[in-house]
C-alpha cells in the first residue's frame, strides 16, 4: 500500500503542491510512541505481576509461610494466657496461704506486667510489621520467665521452712511417755504434793504414770539420747531426751534402757521399760518436760495421742493434790 500524499492550494499561484513531511517531526513521533508503548508495557507488567492469578511459586511459598506463623502465633498466644493464669494463681496461694502459715512476710514485689499482649491488641499486632511483633511477643515471654524466676526462688523458701517446721513440730514433746489408753496410768501429777517417804508436802516436777514392770517407754518427740544412767540421785535408771528448739525430757525409775547415750531416736521409739529403781514407791514412769532448763507442766503436750475430752479428762486428775510414786 502506497503511502498516502498530502496537498496544499497555492492561492497565489493558483495550484496544488505536495507537502513534504519533515523529518525531525517524524523522528519525535516515532520517540513519543516507542516511550509511550515502553511505559504502557512496564504498568501491565507490574500489574499482572502483583494479582493473584500470576503468583509465582516463591510468592506462594511465603505466603504459606506468613500463614502458618500466624497460627503459631495463635497457638504460643494461648499457651502464654494459660501460664499467666497459672503463675497468678501460684503466686496468690504463696502469698496468701504458704507464708501466711509459716508466718512469714510476702515475697518481694513480683515484675510488673508490662508489655503483654492481651486479646484486644491481637489483631492490631497482626497487621504491624514483624520486629513489633516479634518484639511484644519476647517482651512477653521475657516477664513470664522473670516472674518463674522469683515464684522458683520463693518455692524453694517455702520448702526449707516446711522441713524447719516439720522438724520443728517433730521434735516437740506431744504424746504421753506409756501407753494409757483408758486414762488410767497417771497416778500423779505435775505440782506440789505429799512425799510418799517424808509426807512432806513438796514441788513435784514432773508426771507419774503407773504400769507394770517392762511396760514400754516411748520418746514423746524425736531427738538425741543425752544420758541414760543412774547417776542422778533419786531417778535411779533413768534417760533424758534432748529434743533440740530447748526442749529436753526425763524418763526416770526404768527397769532397764533400749537405747544408748547418742543415738538418734524418733517420736514413738520404745527407749526403756518401766521399773521401780531409785527413789520409788512402785513401778510407773516418772516423766517431765523441760523448757530452757525450767521445769514445765507435762500436761500441755499430750496433744498428739489424745482427744479434747481426753484431755480435759487427764487435766482433772492431774491437777489432784494427791501423793507422789517418787
Amino acid at each position: 500500500m502506497s503511502k498516502k500524499v498530502k496537498y496544499y492550494y497555492d492561492t497565489e499561484n493558483l495550484a496544488y503542491h505536495k507537502i513534504k513531511p519533515k523529518k525531525a517531526k517524524s523522528l519525535g513521533y516515532a520517540a513519543l510512541f516507542l516511550v509511550a508503548s515502553a511505559l504502557f508495557g512496564f504498568l501491565c507488567f507490574v500489574v499482572l505481576l502483583n494479582t493473584p492469578y500470576f503468583e509465582t511459586p516463591k510468592d506462594k511459598a511465603q505466603t504459606r509461610e506468613i500463614a502458618n506463623l500466624k497460627l503459631n502465633y495463635k497457638i504460643l498466644d494461648k499457651k502464654m494466657d494459660e501460664l499467666d493464669a497459672v503463675l497468678a494463681n501460684v503466686e496468690d496461694r504463696d502469698n496468701n496461704i504458704y507464708r501466711v502459715y509459716f508466718n512469714n512476710a510476702p515475697i518481694s514485689q513480683m515484675p510488673k506486667k508490662k508489655g503483654i499482649i492481651t486479646k484486644e491488641r491481637f489483631e492490631e499486632l497482626l497487621s504491624s510489621n514483624n520486629e513489633q511483633l516479634v518484639s511484644n511477643t519476647t517482651e512477653r515471654v521475657d516477664m513470664i520467665s522473670k516472674r518463674l524466676a522469683v515464684q522458683s526462688k520463693s518455692l524453694d523458701e517455702i520448702l526449707k521452712l516446711s522441713k524447719a517446721k516439720e522438724k520443728f513440730l517433730g521434735s516437740i514433746p506431744a504424746i504421753q511417755p506409756v501407753k494409757n489408753e483408758q486414762l488410767r496410768r497417771m497416778a500423779s501429777g505435775y505440782g506440789y504434793r505429799s512425799d510418799p517417804f517424808t509426807k512432806a508436802r513438796k514441788m513435784h516436777k514432773g508426771m507419774d504414770f503407773t504400769a507394770p514392770t517392762g511396760t514400754p517407754v516411748f520418746a514423746t518427740g524425736d531427738g538425741v539420747i543425752e544420758r541414760a544412767d543412774n547417776t542422778a540421785s533419786g531417778f535411779g535408771n533413768h534417760i533424758v531426751i534432748r529434743h533440740g528448739y530447748g526442749y529436753e525430757t526425763l524418763y526416770a525409775h526404768l527397769s532397764r534402757y533400749n537405747k544408748r547415750v547418742g543415738q538418734r531416736v524418733n517420736r514413738g521409739d520404745i527407749i526403756g521399760f518401766v521399773g521401780s529403781t531409785g527413789r520409788s514407791e512402785a513401778p510407773h514412769c516418772h516423766y517431765e518436760v523441760h523448757k530452757n532448763g525450767n521445769a514445765i507442766n507435762p500436761i500441755n503436750f499430750y496433744y498428739g495421742n489424745i482427744s479434747a475430752v481426753e484431755y480435759t479428762a487427764i487435766a482433772k486428775l492431774a491437777s489432784q493434790e494427791n501423793q507422789s510414786l517418787d
